[in-house]
């Protein structure tokens, strides 16, 4: 099968963790774990998320004065090398030395129009308490939000329209490589007044990337992996139901948090109605008992009827 597996950033970084490299590598390393058998017996495309280390990286920028700070389409770009550099290291250390692997620095289009310009929504960089966040919005002309009990920076986060890197992904893919790409919802760009391909100031959502690379290179499965084992119905209440499997149109009904599942669930879904493919949402380690059906919310456009876990 030809798989594109979407990690989330709780694979990379844990909410509240120290923003080490150290701790970065651990969280890789465990995460390789279960890709690289995914690698040896699959075709196998890693996205990854980066809000965490954009956001430090943009804090970094913006301590050293003597020049004017660095876009965030850079930042996404060197976040994506450095990811991509761990994710190959530690899966390369599990894999047969033969075994290629590539990270694939990925610019992806957006619309300038997309309202997302008009309300900043993504939340990138380390939590804050209410007070500290507040003055680093005033101080830096940043737009920040309440991100559960704490508080983070947004920034704008249009839909991605192209992903440019597609051909070569094919191609690496053919030749047997596992691919890294698509890094923090790849590297946001747009074309100027001039007709010149330039950067924009914003993050594109890593799921809904995903989604769109995982359509366009005509995978088999979408794997969206996160902290929930499965996509839950009345979360956090006595009435809480995991879903075990359904289609697209069952899950219409149900309402997801923008900030959480929301974008994981439509991203999965719109990958199993253009394609006629599975998608799957679950936690990194029951990745391979998702694919069996057995673990994870199996999205699936042949399921008749919505099956919850017992």
């Amino acid at each position: 099968m030809r798989i594109v597996a979407a990690l989330g950033g709780n694979a990379l970084l844990r909410r509240g963790q120290a923003l080490t490299a150290d701790n970065q590598r651990q969280n890789v390393r465990t995460a390789a774990r279960t890709l690289a058998p995914l690698a040896e017996d699959h075709e196998l495309v890693v996205t990854h998320g980066n809000g965490p280390q954009v956001g430090l990286l943009a804090l970094q920028e913006a301590a050293y004065t003597d020049v004017d700070e660095y876009p965030l389409d850079v930042l996404v770009g060197e976040t994506m090398g450095m990811i991509g550099y761990m994710i190959e290291q530690e899966m390369g250390n599990l894999l047969p030395f033969e075994k290629p692997l590539a990270t694939v620095l990925t610019m992806v289009e957006v619309d300038p129009d997309d309202p997302a310009f008009a309300d900043p929504a993504k939340f990138i960089g380390p939590v804050y308490s209410e007070t500290e966040a507040k003055a680093n919005a005033a101080e830096k002309g940043w737009s920040v939000r309440r991100d559960g009990d704490a508080w983070r920076r947004v920034v704008p986060s249009p839909a991605p329209k192209r992903i440019f890197q597609v051909r070569p992904i094919r191609w690496l893919l053919e030749k047997g490589s596992v691919v890294v790409a698509a890094g923090g919802g790849g590297i946001p760009t747009r074309y100027g007044s001039d007709g010149n391909l330039e950067g924009v100031e914003c993050v594109i959502d890593k799921d809904h990337c995903s989604s769109l690379l995982a359509r366009e290179i005509d995978a088999d499965v979408f794997v969206v992996a996160t902290d929930a084992d499965a996509v839950y119905l009345d979360w956090g209440t006595p009435r809480q139901r995991g879903i075990r499997r359904a289609s697209p149109d069952q899950m219409d009904q149900f309402d997801f948090p923008a900030g959480s599942m929301g974008p994981k669930v439509k991203s999965a879904q719109d990958f199993a109605r253009s394609t006629g493919g599975k998608s799957v949402i679950c936690a990194l380690a029951d990745i391979p008992g998702a694919l069996r059906g057995e673990k994870g919310t199996t999205i699936d456009p042949d399921c008749a009827e919505i099956e919850f876990h017992s």
